[in-house]
């Protein structure tokens, strides 16, 4: 009986700690998310209106359930997100919030705004041109040829 009572005491400590979203868990979900994906065009290609239905219900649980690891994850490192203060690179700067498409001037996508470790804040992955950028308390990924905004996350610090 003494095993017993100490084996659930030692699962009911352990569940909290399991349930928290870990660092390879978010990547397992971008690649679910990827898998569903292919699964839905094999569906919209091969199957019948049915299939179609369950594979996109498929894709968006995915993409719910990386939402909310990534949630957890950002609650749990708070410290990671909290950045000083925001200077603008002109005097005469005002905050607007951008949308893609929106045109930078490079002072704005300058190397003392880039993120250089995306991956700390668990942001995607980037090649080419492109670069996550700090703009406010907001990130933008940047085209650095042009200065196009081609993706935007608002509040994303605190």
């Amino acid at each position: 009986m003494r095993k017993f009572l100490i084996a659930g005491l030692m699962a009911l400590t352990l569940a909290p700690a399991m349930a928290t979203a870990q660092p390879g868990e978010l990547r397992r979900d971008r690649q679910d998310i990827r898998e569903e994906q292919r699964e839905l065009r094999q569906a919209q290609r091969y199957g019948n209106p049915r299939d179609v239905r369950e594979q996109r219900r498929d894709v968006r649980e995915a993409r719910q359930e990386y939402r909310e690891d990534w949630r957890q994850y950002r609650q749990q490192n708070r410290r990671v997100f909290t950045q000083g203060r925001y200077a603008a690179p002109g005097r005469n700067w005002r905050y607007r919030p951008v949308a893609v498409g929106y045109q930078f001037q490079p002072a704005f996508y300058g190397q003392r705004y880039v993120i250089a470790d995306p991956y700390r804040y668990r942001l995607p992955r980037v090649t080419g041109v492109n670069r996550w950028v700090r703009y406010g308390n907001d990130v933008v990924l940047v085209n650095t040829r042009n200065g196009r905004v081609v993706q935007v996350y608002n509040s994303f610090f605190y």
